[in-house]
């Protein structure tokens, strides 16, 4: 060996032993383990002379693959990082939970605030920043908990051991990823919760008091989002396929389809029923304000979707990557196919339609995108504009009910869409948790049914459970909050725009 090479080789051992002097967590997306090797009970062998050179290996192969933390305490290499996040992990999520916020503030409150009539274009942003705020309250007190917790045992909630976040520090909670900060996990969980409700806004803009919405979204988050959220996401979850062995209903949703869009747009669809239409709707023109702040809005939701998505791996791995692949694909294609559609049907593609077939595409891939590959993806965008299309330009018509932005027609049928898709396109080729070798899917049989068929029964179920909780809990909220403060706003209050008269401000002054 030249000296060249063997200060190469130096530099590199330099590299990985100081890497792991820096206090460095596992997954909840391992992509080719699910959990820690088991320890075993016989002696301690003698330490060799290079222990401390094999542990630092085993460690570091186990923090770039993002499985378990090797060693078992038989080894002379036992693992000594255990507990503690890691760098890299920990930096992509920080940036995923920044961009999950984006999506709200600012890229939901312009998609949307350009849609509306600019009299209530305030109303709007507003609705949104209420949301972020009233939520991280909730989430800080007894949301992250109920979600995340364990401590009842429960497949509808989970427990009290995190309210007000005690004991939620930069250590790691291994029940959801070994390599990520506990605060850190629960910062981009809030950013979920945060969007959720904001998403209902689409379909009752200009036309529901201040007061009434947030005090329905209070309600909600507590009879809706917190329990489908634990069921879908929380360790002894109902519905969590991947990562609960005992689940009865062994479904799978990465980042959302049926916890985000799916209870957002069947609430929105039945609150605007419940609300009754705008002043004017059908006989006055309701054309958006500015396709300017829509464009613009609707590329900061694209470009946060990728915490959304991709993010939803909890890891900078294998499984993110292919998520982030999908979306991007999934996404491009709904906005180009709703644009042909347009320009066949209609004689032009207009802006408003891209957007629409965009968000679409995001909508329909989130419950799909770390389970499904590239030809999937497609396959979803094409049908995530076709399909909410029809609702869109057709059904909402036909039927007659006022959803302003199109929250049901793309969300909710989106949402629905995308997470039957899963059961039909799901492959184990991308995602290794949904084979054996995740413990949790050999248990309770995920894996064997997505070898074998049978996913998409498992899917319908959730479908169900889900429309089930949505429409019924928007009915009883609804009418709470109907009967103590009221709905709407007074019809003169309403003519005169929303900005004026639940903020005492105007977004333009002309």
């Amino acid at each position: 060996m030249t000296s060249r090479h063997l200060i190469k080789v130096r530099a590199l051992a330099a590299v990985a032993i100081a890497f792991f002097a820096i206090p460095i967590c596992t997954p909840a997306s391992a992509q080719d383990a699910a959990t820690p090797p088991p320890a075993t009970e016989t002696a301690a062998a003698p330490a060799a002379p290079d222990a401390s050179v094999e542990q630092r290996l085993a460690d570091l192969e186990s923090y770039f693959g993002n499985v378990g933390v090797g060693g078992t305490t038989d080894a002379p290499w036992t693992s000594k990082v255990a507990g503690v996040p890691g760098p890299g992990h920990n930096g992509w999520m920080m940036t995923c939970a920044a961009l999950v916020l984006f999506m709200t503030l600012p890229g939901l409150a312009l998609f949307y605030g350009g849609l509306v009539r600019k009299k209530n274009v305030l109303s709007v942003l507003a609705q949104c920043l209420g949301c972020a705020g009233m939520v991280t309250v909730i989430w800080w007190a007894v949301g992250y908990s109920l979600v995340f917790g364990k401590s009842f045992g429960s497949p509808y909630l989970g427990g009290t051991e995190f309210f007000f976040l005690k004991g939620v520090t930069s250590a790691p909670n291994t029940d959801y990823c070994y390599w990520v900060s506990q605060n850190v996990f629960a910062m981009y969980q809030l950013m979920f919760a945060i969007i959720t409700p904001a998403l209902i806004v689409g379909a009752i803009a200009e036309r529901m008091k201040f007061s009434a919405i947030m005090a329905f979204i209070f309600i909600w988050m507590f009879v809706i989002y917190i329990p489908m959220a634990h069921m879908i996401w929380g360790v002894t979850g109902l519905m969590n396929g991947v990562w609960n062995g005992d689940a009865k209903i062994t479904a799978i949703d990465f980042a959302g389809g049926t916890v985000v869009h799916m209870t957002s747009g069947w609430s929105a669809l039945v609150l605007c029923i419940i609300l009754g239409k705008r002043l004017g709707f059908g006989k006055e023109k309701m054309s958006p304000h500015s396709m300017v702040l829509c464009m613009v809005g609707t590329g900061m939701l694209w470009v946060g979707w990728y915490g959304f998505n991709a993010g939803s791996a909890l890891a900078a791995d294998g499984v993110s990557a292919n998520a982030f692949m999908t979306t991007t694909l999934a996404a491009a294609t709904a906005g180009f196919v709703w644009a042909i559609i347009e320009k066949v049907l209609k004689g032009h593609a207009s802006i408003l339609g891209m957007c629409s077939g965009v968000v679409a595409g995001l909508v329909v891939i989130t419950p799909a995108c770390g389970f499904v590959d590239a030809t999937g993806a497609m396959i979803i965008g094409v049908l995530a504009a076709i399909v909410p299309y029809i609702f869109v330009m057709y059904v909402k018509g036909a039927i007659g009910y006022d959803d302003a932005l199109d929250t049901f027609g793309v969300h909710a049928v989106g949402g629905t869409l995308g997470a039957i898709l899963t059961g039909v396109l799901a492959t184990s080729t991308v995602n290794g948790n949904l084979t054996e070798v995740n413990t949790y899917a050999a248990k309770n049989g995920l894996a064997n049914i997505v070898a074998h068929g049978g996913l998409v029964g498992q899917q319908l179920i959730a479908v169900g459970i889900t429309l089930l909780i949505s429409i019924v809990g928007t009915v009883v909220i609804a009418m709470v909050v109907k009967v103590v403060i009221g709905l709407r706003p007074t019809p003169e209050s309403e003519t005169a725009g929303l900005d004026i008269t639940d903020h005492g401000e105007e977004g333009y002054d002309f």
